[in-house]
């Protein structure tokens, strides 16, 4: 088996010390430092992201997976920047004002690292204007909101309408999700997407950023 094979199969069962060994033993055999990341770390993710949507495998099996994707990529991503690789694209992810819900969003915000984006996470209660500024500040591609009680959904919209006013609406993809939200709440808002899960988040994201060009 390929050092590289070795990393994806190790990444599935979440053993991020073995992660971390290969990845740096790759580099040290010249591996290609994309194909590294490519077939070796978010294939493993992809893996993961497939099995989680089929209900195959559970968040704790998620959680583990994550942390040797992060481990791997803490390797990684310095050879990559002085590489010059180029992110799929940039996301600022957060839970919306006056909702501390984060696991749901902990794993978007590992899926979207697992299909390539840069992502910038914001954490828990983010203010309608903290969303934007940071949006601006980093310059990303995609707005990611998650919510899980119906007196914090509003704070989805108040995103919408201040990008609106500050006619910058068209520069960013909304995405928004949580246990409460749906198809028809995110269309109410003018967001962009909804995703019910966070394997189909990172996908539609990707799809939507490459669409774009």
């Amino acid at each position: 088996m390929s050092t590289i094979q070795e990393i994806s199969d190790f990444l599935q069962k979440g053993r991020a010390k073995n992660v971390k060994k290969l990845v740096q033993q790759a580099l040290d055999e010249h591996e290609d430092p994309t194909v590294i990341l490519n077939e070796g770390l978010l294939d493993g993710m992809m893996v993961i992201g497939e099995k989680f949507k089929n209900n195959e495998v559970f968040v704790p099996e998620v959680l583990v997976a994550a942390r040797a994707l992060n481990a791997g990529l803490a390797i990684l991503e310095p050879v990559l920047v002085e590489a010059g690789n180029e992110p799929v694209g940039k996301v600022v992810i957060g839970t919306v004002k006056g909702d501390l819900h984060d696991i749901g969003k902990n794993l978007v915000a590992m899926m979207l690292k697992g299909v390539g984006f840069e992502v910038t996470d914001m954490g828990v209660d983010v203010a309608p204007e903290s969303f934007v500024e940071q949006a601006e500040a980093v310059g990303a591609d995609v707005i990611v909101m998650s919510a899980l009680l119906t007196t914090t959904m509003p704070n989805m919209e108040a995103v919408v309408h201040l990008l609106q006013e500050k006619g910058i609406r068209d520069r960013y993809i909304v995405m928004v999700g949580g246990a409460l939200v749906n198809e028809k709440f995110a269309e109410k808002i003018g967001a962009d997407y909804y995703t019910p899960d966070a394997a189909t988040c990172a996908e539609v994201a990707k799809q939507a950023v490459e669409a774009r060009g």
